[in-house]
């Protein structure tokens, strides 16, 4: 997903331009750091204190540069409009998120708001689309055949959330002007992966593929996760 945002980000924005970036839901702050080190300024919001700690943590460990680079805010991504102005960023991520919000057309549309004219929404969502393939893949037939006509389901932590379909966000974010522009399959191969901190024999291999597949059809339309990057009209 890193390489599909750096594709994205390189073919609108001039090499080396320092970029306004706000990651909404940030966790610990992975995506958010890397874009740091990369010259870019960068907001995060996240409103779990545990994650925002771990953030923080991860960033007094940098250098005095990337720090001044990078602030860190605890709150809610559906208050975006109580901490920033509209048209603040260049770019804004939402990654991992929206499963955990019941109506996603506010938060959507809020962080439509903070772009600059131009500017690109990146999101990471459940593809609601196939949500058959994890348990079918797995033997649970019965899970499977549930999966179909549903865009709710159970996640590895046990949580009860949501998915999105791909015909549906299009709709939705043409509607809050930041029409889709690219969109790519993520996990296309390794959803049954092990969670192990183990890494592959071959992880360049391993990528090599899920970036080949999360570009082509119909390989990316049966990934676990959607990236989906829209464009502010």
């Amino acid at each position: 997903m890193a390489r599909q945002l750096d594709e994205q980000i390189v073919g609108r924005y001039p090499v080396g331009q320092r970029l306004r970036v706000l990651d909404v839901g940030m966790g610990q702050g992975t995506q958010a750091l890397r874009l740091a080190r990369a010259g870019h300024q960068v907001t995060g919001l996240e409103q779990d204190s545990t994650m925002v700690a771990a953030a923080r943590e991860a960033l007094s460990a940098e250098p005095e540069g990337i720090r001044e680079r990078m602030r860190i805010i605890e709150g809610d991504g559906r208050d975006t409009g109580v901490h920033f102005l509209p048209g603040s960023f260049d770019v804004v991520l939402c990654h991992g998120v929206l499963m955990y919000v019941e109506e996603p057309d506010p938060l959507l549309a809020g962080l439509a708001r903070m772009l600059a004219p131009g500017g690109l929404l990146s999101l990471l969502v459940r593809n609601g689309d196939a949500l058959a393939m994890r348990p079918g893949l797995a033997g649970d037939w019965a899970g499977a055949l549930g999966s179909f006509d549903t865009t709710a389901y159970r996640n590895r932590l046990g949580l009860d959330v949501r998915a999105d379909r791909l015909s549906t966000l299009t709709a939705t974010l043409a509607g809050i002007g930041a029409p889709l522009q690219a969109w790519y399959g993520v996990r296309v191969f390794t959803d049954t992966a092990s969670d192990g901190t183990d890494a592959p024999a071959d992880v360049e291999a391993l990528l090599a593929c899920e970036e080949r597949a999360g570009r082509t059809d119909p390989y990316r339309g049966v990934a676990a996760l959607l990236h989906l990057c829209g464009v502010r009209g």
